[in-house]
């Protein structure tokens, strides 16, 4: 049994969705977690896990690299979570965190860039998070992963998940102090510093992703990205670390269940 720990299942086309899940059920994907990228992306995704109980696990946000969202928009958005909340239904927080590529793109064009709309559009979503004590699934790499730790820390939230993370070993080492997790996917494969992170990261601090349908190079270069590819993330990490693939796909696996609740 595989999770796929994030995943855009909206951002596949609207035809391809329900196919796309039997097909990673039936090659033995026990569950997906499916990230939201903004409010309709959020009622999108509750609806498939109204059709897939147990088996997509939907989590509610906006994603940062597009513009913060006002005042209004986001007490909006986070009155509907509660209101998931209130009536008991299962979901994480996300996708949210840090602007780190819209960012650093505006900088090296010259461009001013005002970081701090993300920030408290972060400090809310964490708030939240803390408040209903639900997990957070997070986009924040190198430097923006130390500000969105030390959100975290301020608002007392106790799981957090950062998907595809990239950052210093100074920075892994506090995610890890911490008793957060990391995601890996396929580029795990080929590139050197996933391989690295992967190598070093606890096994009970990891878990396996796709972030589909983002598009993946080396082996799977024009390849369709499937859920079914968080096998080959774990026989990767197995091979890094000299174990068996069995080994180490039921450590990630549970590792998924626990944190995001899978029933």
């Amino acid at each position: 049994m595989a999770y796929d720990a994030h995943l855009h299942l909206d951002g596949y086309p609207e035809a391809r969705r329900e196919s796309l899940l039997a097909e990673a059920f039936a090659a033995g994907v026990a569950g997906v977690v499916a990230v939201s990228m903004d409010a309709s992306s959020c009622a999108v995704n509750r609806a498939w896990a109204s059709r897939h109980p147990g088996r997509v696990m939907p989590a509610y946000g906006h994603h940062p690299e597009q513009s913060a969202l006002n005042e209004a928009a986001l007490d909006a958005l986070c009155a509907w979570i509660r209101a998931r909340d209130a009536v008991g239904e299962p979901f994480a927080i996300g996708e949210v965190g840090l602007p780190y590529y819209t960012r650093t793109e505006a900088e090296e064009r010259g461009e001013a860039f005002d970081e701090a709309p993300y920030v408290r559009q972060l400090d809310r979503f964490a708030a939240l998070a803390a408040e209903l004590d639900r997990p957070i699934a997070l986009h924040a790499v190198y430097e923006d992963a130390d500000k969105a730790l030390d959100i975290l820390a301020r608002r007392g939230v106790r799981r957090a998940h950062f998907h595809w993370f990239k950052g210093s070993p100074a920075t892994v080492a506090r995610l890890i102090a911490e008793g957060y997790y990391v995601s890996v996917t396929p580029d795990v494969a080929y590139e050197q510093e996933i391989r690295t992170l992967a190598s070093v990261v606890p096994l009970d601090r990891l878990m396996a992703e796709t972030d589909g349908p983002w598009p993946f190079e080396g082996p799977y270069a024009g390849r369709e990205t499937h859920p079914a590819m968080t096998a080959d993330v774990a026989a990767e990490i197995a091979r890094l670390r000299g174990l068996t693939t069995e080994a180490v796909g039921r450590i990630l696996d549970a590792n998924a269940r626990a944190f995001y609740g899978f029933e």
